[in-house]
């Protein structure tokens, strides 16, 4: 029988790679598209190329494409010559802070090059799955909006009706997104328009804090992972304002794999999923250094700046609900504390051996 084939840009990313082991023990042959971007947006602390050669160690038959999402007829060739499965589309320029700087990198990178992606899907294999890596930043500051109530660790939603978290047809427009929101939500809505223009099976996973061991985590991306990389390394974190209660939730990045096999397993077209931890697995700052100093054994260091990050949320969770509505066999499974464990671990691995 023949093996199906999946394309994962982004490969060497936390998501990506998480991607690839998932549906390579599913039995699918897998295709990583990655350029290792994320050095060049962010530095050496950023490079994935460990992650790179991880997988090419670890998972037999993995083939590694050097190629940037931006080069749009190196994109159409690759589709029209490996005719995937299943294409997840995880390559991104991932930081609002970042994205101030180099504009037009990250809506050539966001926006123009899942548009590449789109349509290179189309012309090569348009009954393929699409899955793309949205982001709550698409909502802009809009969450801030909702009324909160002050607890001793955390802000909290005083209004009930966000009792389970955001949903997917809470607001967009008129709030501030940062130049980052801005460009994902332009790719957010032309995978929505592919799917139902073309009638292309694709979903958009707007993501809370994705998260995990694999994840280079880095003070302007990946709050937890960066957050316990200073707790380990004994190096002092910054929280920028809100009191340090703001919340996010978070999630392992193997549930979003196994989120993105179900859809792939029964693909619909033009959906939108509300991707995070949910309110089990939300903390707010204060919250996080507790669990980084439980499974370190060492004190978090600290400093307190008054004034937040542009567009930042005050609180943030995922309301999980159509989630499991539409795939009721996928559920989290990864705790919270299991994940800042397995960070943990990590972090004190790539201490002792930085290719790791």
């Amino acid at each position: 029988m023949k093996k199906k084939k999946i394309l994962v840009t982004g490969s060497s990313g936390l998501i990506g790679s998480e991607v690839c082991e998932f549906f390579w023990k599913q039995g699918f042959e897998v295709h990583g598209l990655d350029n290792n971007q994320r050095a060049v947006f962010f530095g050496p602390q950023g490079d994935t190329r460990w992650n790179q050669k991880r997988l090419q160690d670890t998972l037999t038959g993995f083939v590694h494409h050097e190629l940037d999402i931006r080069d749009r007829q190196g994109v159409l060739n690759l589709a029209v010559e490996l005719k995937p499965d299943v294409v997840v589309h995880a390559a991104a320029q991932p930081s609002h802070d970042r994205a101030a700087a180099i504009p037009f990198d990250d809506f050539d990178t966001n926006a123009v090059g899942t548009l590449n992606m789109l349509e290179a899907v189309r012309q090569a294999c348009p009954e393929s799955a699409f899955i793309y890596t949205s982001t709550n930043k698409v909502y802009g500051d809009r969450p801030n909006t909702i009324p909160l109530v002050e607890l001793e660790t955390r802000w909290e939603y005083a209004d009930p009706q966000y009792q389970k978290g955001i949903p997917e047809d809470f607001p967009i427009d008129q709030s501030k997104h940062s130049l980052f929101g801005a460009s994902k939500v332009a790719a957010d809505v032309m995978v929505q328009e592919y799917g139902r223009y073309f009638q292309m099976p694709t979903c958009c996973l707007r993501g809370g804090c994705l998260t995990g061991p694999n994840h280079s985590g880095v003070e302007l991306h990946g709050f937890l992972s960066y957050l316990v990389k200073c707790n380990v390394e004994q190096r002092e974190y910054k929280v920028f304002g809100y009191k340090g209660k703001q919340v996010r939730d978070n999630i392992h990045a193997e549930d979003v794999a196994r989120f993105m096999y179900a859809f792939a397993q029964a693909p619909r077209g033009g959906e939108v999923y509300n991707l995070g931890g949910g309110k089990a697995n939300s903390c707010s700052i204060w919250e996080a250094f507790q669990l980084a100093e439980k499974y370190s054994g060492l004190s978090q260091k600290y400093v307190y700046l008054d004034q937040n990050r542009i567009g930042d949320h005050i609180c943030y969770y995922s309301d999980l609900s159509k989630m499991r509505t539409h795939y009721p066999g996928w559920d989290i499974t990864i705790s919270l504390d299991r994940i800042v464990e397995q960070i943990v671990q990590s972090w004190r691995l790539r201490k002792v051996d930085p290719t790791r």
